[in-house]
C-alpha cells in the first residue's frame, strides 16, 4: 500500500542548523555526521553555519589565517555555494581532487619518496600477473609496456624533481600524477604524518566534507585519524546520505560506530519534492534503513507514473517521446513537449549515446574494457584531442572570433605557437602562416561532408602540427610532430582482451567526426540526457527515467530483479547470505536517487520481457497506486 505523506513546517529542522553552528567554535571544536536525505536542503544548512561562522569567529579567522575547508563533490556545487558565501575567501571551497593538490603540492621530495617506494610493488604485481598470465596476449602486451614505463619512471626519480597534477585535465608524463596517486598520497600523508597532520589543522580547523557516502574510502579514513588524534583542536564534519551512495570507492559502513563525542543530527525535511514524490522516495527506502522524509507544508501533490514497455519494442526514443506527450496531457505542463526541457535519465551512458548521436564512436571505443572507465567520464586523452581542442579550435574559428582562437590555442599549447618555433621575426612570421593555412584547411576538411571521420581530422591536425598528438593515437599517422605520453590511462589487466585498445582506436577513428559535438555536450552535463550516477545533487522540474536493462549492457545493476521479474543469480544469493552488496541494492539506491531529483512530476519508462509481470510485482510492493501504472500495448 502507498505510503501517507508526513507534513511538517519550515522550521522542523532548525535544530539541526543550530547543531552545527555548535560544532563550528574554534575554543571547543565538535566533529560531526549530518545526515541529510535527497532535497533535504543540506547546502543551505551548511550555508548558514558558514555565515553564522563569519558573523562570530570570521575576524579572528582572518587575523591568524585560518580558515573553513569545505569540500564538494563537483565544481558545479563548489561554484554554487561560493557564490553563496558571496566568494568570502575565509571559506576555501573545492573539489576533493583540488583539496589534496593543494595540501601535498609543495612536498616534491616528499611525493617523490612515497612514488619511489610505491613503484617497485606495482611492478612486482604486475610482473606476477605475468608470470601467471599467457605470453603473446595483448594483455601481456600492454603488461610488459607498463612495467618498463613504470621502471622508466622509478629511474627517473632517482633525481630530484617537482610534481604537476590538474584537477580538472589530462595528467601526461612522469612528473604529472594522476587523480588516484593525487588521493593516494594526500591520504597517507593526513593518516601517518603528524607534521603534515599539524600543518592542515593549523590551515583548516575545521574540515566539512559533502557526498561524504561518495568521498574515497582510503582519504575518509585518513581524516578518521586525523580527528582522533586531534579532536580537541580540529573537527571534522560529514555531509551525506548513505542512500544516495553511488560509486563503488566511498566507505560502504559510513556513520557507523562513530565516537559518543560526534554531534548526530538528522535533517527529517525534504523540500524539494512534491508529496506524492516522497512518498515513492519513503517506499523504496523502507527496505533499507527505514528512514522517512517528511513534505513541507504547501507543497502540491505532484504526479509520478510508471510506463512499460516490451525489451524489444523497435523504436524506443520514440516511445518516450510518446511518454512526454501522455505527460503533458496529465499534468497541463506544456514543457513537457519540449525535449530540452525534460531530464532524460538513462541507467547506462549507450543507451544516452544513441539516442543523441553519438553511438558509433562511442560504441567503438567501449569495446575495449581498458577505455571504458576514461570514456564514461571523459578523460581519454586521444578523444580529448578532438573535443576539447579540435571542436572548440572549429567552432571559435566559425564564429570569426580571432582572438578567442588565438587565446584557445595558446591555452592549448599549439606547437605552431612554440616560444622556440617563434623565436625570430622571419620564422614567426612563417610559422603565424602556416597557423592560418592550418585553420582553414581544418574548417574546409570539417565542412567538406558530414561524414568526415576522426582519422581523416588527426591526420590534418598532424600534417599541419597544429596540436600535439596523444601517443595512442601515433600509429595511425605517418608522421607525429608531437608525442605525448598518456600510457598512464592504460590500466593492467590480468585477462586478455577480445578487443585490445588499438582496435578500439582504429574503429573509433573511423566513424563520423560530427558526433564528437554531442558527446563533449552530453558530457559536460548540458543536453537533455544524463546518467543516474550523472545528477546526484541535481534538481529538475520534470524527469523521465529509462530503465532498459537489455539496452545498458551492465551487471552492476538490474531493474527487472529489484523488481522481482527477473530471479537472482548464484551470486545475489551468495553475496546476500554474506551481507554484502548486491546488484539490487546498487540499483535500489540509483532508483531512488533518480526519483527524487524531481521537483515537479515524473515519468518512469521501464522495458521488459514480462510487462505484466512488472506491474504485479510494483503493484504488490505498494510502491504505486493502479492508476499509475500502464503497460504499453
Amino acid at each position: 500500500m502507498v505510503s501517507e505523506p508526513v507534513y511538517a513546517n519550515s522550521n522542523t529542522d532548525d535544530s539541526v542548523d543550530a547543531t552545527i553552528s555548535q560544532c563550528l567554535v574554534p575554543e571547543a571544536p565538535k566533529s560531526f555526521f549530518l545526515y541529510a536525505g535527497a532535497g533535504s536542503g543540506k547546502t543551505y544548512s551548511l550555508v548558514k553555519a558558514l555565515e553564522a561562522f563569519e558573523v562570530s569567529h570570521g575576524a579572528k579567522f582572518r587575523k591568524s589565517r585560518r580558515k573553513i575547508a569545505v569540500i564538494t563533490y563537483t565544481n558545479a556545487a563548489c561554484d554554487e555555494i561560493v557564490e553563496r558565501v558571496k566568494g568570502d575567501p575565509l571559506f576555501h571551497i573545492s573539489t576533493i581532487h583540488s583539496f589534496c593538490w593543494l595540501q601535498i603540492q609543495s612536498f616534491h621530495d616528499d611525493i617523490r619518496a612515497w612514488l619511489s617506494e610505491s613503484l617497485p610493488d606495482e611492478i612486482a604485481e604486475l610482473q606476477r600477473l605475468e608470470e601467471k598470465g599467457k605470453a603473446g596476449t595483448q594483455a601481456s602486451i600492454t603488461r610488459q609496456r607498463s612495467i618498463v614505463s613504470k621502471q622508466e619512471r622509478l629511474d627517473w626519480l632517482k633525481q630530484k624533481r617537482e610534481f604537476t597534477y590538474s584537477p580538472n585535465g589530462d595528467n601526461i608524463g612522469k612528473a604529472s600524477l594522476s587523480h588516484a596517486e593525487v588521493l593516494k598520497i594526500c591520504g597517507d600523508f593526513v593518516g601517518t604524518k603528524p607534521s603534515f597532520q599539524q600543518i592542515v589543522i593549523n590551515r583548516y580547523p575545521f574540515i566539512l566534507i559533502d557526498e561524504s557516502q561518495d568521498t574515497n574510502k582510503g582519504l575518509i579514513e585518513a581524516f578518521f585519524k586525523l580527528e582522533e588524534a586531534h579532536h580537541s583542536t580540529f573537527s571534522l564534519g560529514l555531509i551525506g546520505d548513505m542512500m544516495q551512495r553511488i560509486y563503488g570507492d566511498g566507505k560502504n559502513d559510513l556513520g557507523q560506530g562513530l565516537p559518543e563525542r560526534w554531534a548526530k543530527p538528522v535533517k527529517l525535511m525534504n523540500r524539494r519534492s512534491p508529496s506524492r514524490i516522497i512518498a515513492l522516495a519513503n517506499d523504496i527506502r523502507s527496505e533499507t534503513d527505514g528512514q522517512q522524509q517528511k513534505v513541507l507544508e504547501g507543497k502540491p501533490d505532484g504526479l509520478v507514473r510508471m510506463f512499460i514497455a516490451p525489451s524489444n519494442k523497435l523504436d524506443k526514443p520514440a516511445f518516450e517521446d510518446a511518454v512526454r506527450e501522455k505527460m503533458f496531457e496529465l499534468t497541463g505542463d506544456l514543457l513537457w513537449q519540449d525535449r530540452a526541457s525534460v531530464k532524460h535519465l538513462m541507467l547506462e551512458h549507450m543507451m544516452a549515446a544513441s539516442r543523441m548521436g553519438f553511438s558509433d564512436m562511442f560504441t567503438a571505443l567501449s569495446s575495449s574494457k581498458r577505455l571504458t572507465t576514461a570514456l564514461r567520464s571523459g578523460d581519454i586523452p586521444a578523444v580529448r584531442l578532438f573535443s576539447k581542442q579540435v571542436l572548440p579550435l572549429y567552432q571559435l574559428q566559425k564564429s570569426s572570433s580571432g582572438t578567442a582562437v588565438m587565446n584557445h590555442l595558446r591555452r592549448t599549447k599549439s606547437p605552431l605557437l612554440d616560444k622556440k618555433a617563434l623565436r625570430s621575426a622571419a620564422d614567426g612570421e612563417k610559422n603565424l602562416n602556416k597557423l592560418k593555412v592550418a585553420i582553414q584547411d581544418i574548417q574546409a576538411l570539417i565542412e567538406s561532408n558530414s561524414s568526415v571521420s576522426f582519422l581523416e581530422v588527426l591526420r590534418c591536425v598532424a600534417e599541419h602540427s597544429l596540436f600535439s598528438i596523444p601517443q595512442s593515437l601515433a600509429p595511425f599517422i605517418e608522421k607525429a610532430v608531437v608525442v605525448e605520453d598518456d600510457s598512464a590511462t592504460e590500466a593492467p589487466d590480468e585477462t586478455s582482451e577480445k578487443v585490445t585498445t588499438l582496435d578500439a582506436l582504429q574503429a573509433f577513428l573511423e566513424t563520423p567526426f560530427n558526433q564528437i559535438s554531442a558527446y563533449d555536450v552530453y558530457m559536460s552535463g548540458l543536453g537533455p540526457f544524463d546518467t543516474h550516477q550523472g545528477v546526484k545533487g541535481l534538481e529538475f522540474d520534470r524527469v523521465l527515467v529509462a530503465m532498459d536493462d537489455g539496452a545498458a549492457g551492465g551487471f552492476l545493476f538490474s531493474y527487472e530483479k529489484l523488481f522481482d521479474v527477473k530471479p537472482l543469480t548464484k551470486g545475489d544469493l551468495e553475496n546476500q547470505s554474506k551481507g554484502a552488496e548486491t546488484g539490487i541494492d546498487r540499483t535500489r539506491r540509483l532508483f531512488y536517487v533518480t526519483c527524487t531529483r524531481a521537483e515537479q512530476s515524473l515519468a518512469l519508462v521501464a522495458y521488459s520481457d514480462d510487462p505484466k509481470a512488472l506491474k504485479d510485482s510494483v503493484l504488490g510492493k505498494g510502491w504505486f497506486h493502479d492508476h499509475e501504472v500502464e503497460i504499453a500495448i
